[in-house]
């Protein structure tokens, strides 16, 4: 994966279609640009754990282990933090996704800032990697945090 030709193309335009292993085309896109009419099916991810504090309600010790200790692909469903004005939040809850696969971190890391993804997002692109996208294995899970250590699995 050609860390710095991703990242530029995403320094650039904001946005970034890049179509991953399995022949989907991931979207990465800064928050900021998201807009109420693409519709609310996007996942805010991180490359580290404590960029949890920017996006959703202080977490209990408890739902931070899990977050930091989940060796399985997982997106969270948690109460957003109330400096987000534009987003696709749903009810108070946004979705994230610390991810930890090497390359994608990686890759998230240069761009050094929470981005959101749409998975599948059938977009034309040039970029391309054989590196597969960890959200998209069928043995990714979903579970709602909250802040007080509340945990519902939501798909197991």
């Amino acid at each position: 994966m050609d860390h710095a030709q991703l990242v530029s193309a995403f320094r650039e335009k904001g946005v970034l279609h890049l179509k991953e292993g399995n022949g989907k085309v991931v979207t990465l896109m800064r928050p900021e640009l998201w807009k109420p009419e693409m519709g609310e099916d996007w996942t805010f991810l991180l490359f580290d754990l404590f960029q949890i504090r920017s996006i959703c309600e202080p977490f209990s010790e408890v739902s931070l282990d899990i977050v930091e200790y989940t060796n399985k692909p997982t997106v969270y469903h948690s109460p957003a933090n109330r400096i987000i004005k534009n987003g696709p939040i749903v009810d108070g809850v946004l979705k994230f996704s610390l991810i930890l696969e090497p390359n994608w971190n990686k890759l998230l890391f240069q761009i050094s800032q929470p981005v959101l993804l749409k998975l599948d997002s059938q977009k034309a692109t040039s970029f391309h990697t054989s590196i597969l996208f960890p959200l998209l294995s069928p043995t990714t899970k979903e579970m709602f945090l909250g802040p007080e250590g509340e945990v519902k699995i939501i798909k197991g």
